[in-house]
């Protein structure tokens, strides 16, 4: 539930966001359109025209691909936003002890951080699906639906990962929890092939992760069928992430900069 210390502080990162916006031009929308032409159109013309193929049946490569794409740029832009720019909120610029020096609690800061996170991603897997709808990956309609559940699955990491950056010194461990935990994520839940082809002892680890449900959720409504899974499973196992998530990051935040 938005507070009003929440959407202030909200409209406190959209103001500076403002300035600052074509920094993030690139790893937002560039790298996932290349991403899109390059391995949707590219690969994508091969794969329709041999055995691959028969893993995808009624879609070409292209249509599989897009939505995939569009859940992990989500994903890829809240963890962009929940890394760095927490750690420096606490640790180099403090920011985050100005803002609490306001009448804004740690609860409206998580809450204002995540619904920054939540717009940002919101518009840029609209702008994704949009100019995906171009390609002929999806319809215009269907791509609109489909920013849904990968907005939610920005969300769903961006608490989480909100909670790891509050309780580290060093980036380091951020780097490793790119290292280890986005990329694997990008490359075996689902984004370039059907999990069903990963080897039967590995399937269980991807089917535990948030981007396996994001995909499938956002690959369900951009194709018009139905995922894996009921839709309500993905959902509610996002939503899990969502609650979880941003509980543990107002608990680690007050630990870290209040106690």
């Amino acid at each position: 539930m938005a507070t009003p210390g929440a959407v202030r502080y909200l409209e406190t990162r959209a103001l500076v966001y403002r300035r600052l916006w074509r920094g993030s031009v690139i790893s937002t929308f560039l790298n996932p359109l290349m991403f899109l032409a390059a391995m949707g159109l590219g690969l994508g013309s091969l794969v329709d025209g041999g055995a691959g193929g028969e893993a995808l049946p009624g879609n070409s490569y292209l249509a599989f691909l897009a939505p995939g794409l569009m859940a992990a740029t989500a994903m890829q832009a809240a963890a962009g936003d929940s890394t760095w720019p927490v750690m420096a909120g606490i640790k180099w610029s403090k920011t985050y002890d100005a803002t609490l020096a306001t009448p804004v609690s740690v609860g409206d800061l998580v809450l204002g951080h995540l619904g920054f996170v939540t717009a940002r991603v919101a518009f840029a897997v609209v702008v994704y699906g949009l100019t995906a709808a171009g390609f002929g990956a999806m319809a215009v309609p269907r791509a609109l639906l489909a920013a849904v559940p990968a907005a939610i699955t920005g969300l769903a990491f961006a608490a989480p990962i909100t909670a790891f950056t509050a309780t580290v010194e060093r980036d380091t461990r951020l780097v490793a929890l790119y290292r280890f935990g986005t990329v694997p994520m990008f490359l075996f839940s689902g984004t370039f092939f059907p999990v069903a082809q990963l080897p039967v002892l590995i399937r269980p680890v991807a089917y535990l992760t948030p981007l396996w449900h994001g995909v499938e959720a956002t690959r369900g409504a951009a194709l018009g069928r139905a995922p894996t899974w009921p839709i309500s499973v993905h959902l509610g196992v996002l939503a899990g992430f969502v609650v979880g998530g941003t509980w543990l990051a107002i608990k680690a935040m007050r630990r870290r900069l209040v106690t």
